[in-house]
């Protein structure tokens, strides 16, 4: 397993302009310097990756989404080999933006083998839409997660970032709720048992990190007790000061 903490922005579909885009990373960028044990990575809007990749070497980019095959008739499809070869080293993939807009487990994996395949690292999304008594919420888990890395080799198991994030608890969630650390410990114990499972005791395991609205406030819990090794932070990183101060909260932990 890679030991280096990450931390990981998803922009979304923000912001609305390239040189809002160029400001904010800028300001990210310049916040950052003194960062060495923690890896950095902000995945952006895909018409700002060429104009974003000149202005850090200490960021790496990252896009929101490919598609599983190299070239072909795919209208209004991105390829994982035409976003490597613009400077894009991660993509997140089974996002529930993603999953809300239909993509299942099938086609997620289909991205992620592509996205190996070329070079890129897979940020998977996992994570329940709700927490029943009954504890089924881990069979959902489970079941993304067998099925997202079906046809992966426990060689490339390493390369994927397994994000959980329990979409109960993203803040644009009707009637969300605020997830804690225990919730992240549970799970992160429960993918690696699964990971296990599905590829033996004696595979490298992959980075969990954490998601699901994680901001400056309660970004120190879930690095320290969410059995994490990274975030990934949505609205918060938008704001330059709120994630430049994430990434030093975990940088701090480090030492």
């Amino acid at each position: 397993m890679n030991n280096r903490k990450i931390i990981i922005g998803n922009w979304k579909m923000n912001p609305r302009s390239l040189k809002e885009a160029e400001k904010l990373f800028s300001e990210v960028a310049s916040g950052v310097t003194s960062i060495k044990k923690t890896d950095i990575v902000i995945c952006v809007p895909s018409p700002y990756i060429r104009d974003l990749k000149k202005l850090s070497k200490k960021i790496a980019l990252g896009a929101q989404n490919s598609f599983g095959s190299d070239k072909g008739p795919y209208t209004g499809e991105v390829s994982p080999f035409m976003l490597y070869e613009i400077g894009v080293r991660y993509v997140i993939l089974g996002h529930s933006d993603r999953r809300d807009l239909g993509e299942g487990n099938d086609l997620i994996n289909k991205k992620v083998r592509g996205a190996l395949s070329e070079g890129l690292i897979p940020i998977l999304c996992v994570g329940e839409n709700t927490r029943e008594e009954n504890h089924e919420y881990f069979n959902v888990v489970k079941n993304q997660l067998e099925e997202c890395l079906n046809g992966v080799s426990k060689n490339s198991l390493q390369k994927v970032i397994i994000a959980y994030e329990p979409v109960w608890a993203i803040s644009t969630t009707v009637n969300h709720k605020d997830a804690h650390p225990t919730d992240s410990e549970e799970m992160s114990i429960f993918i690696k048992k699964v990971l296990t499972d599905k590829f033996g005791i004696k595979v490298v395991l992959p980075r969990i990190i954490y998601g699901g609205s994680v901001n400056e406030k309660d970004a120190l819990e879930f690095l320290k007790y969410g059995g994490v090794d990274g975030l990934l932070s949505g609205r918060a990183s938008l704001t330059a000061k709120k994630f430049i101060q994430i990434i030093k909260i975990c940088e701090a932990l480090n030492k």
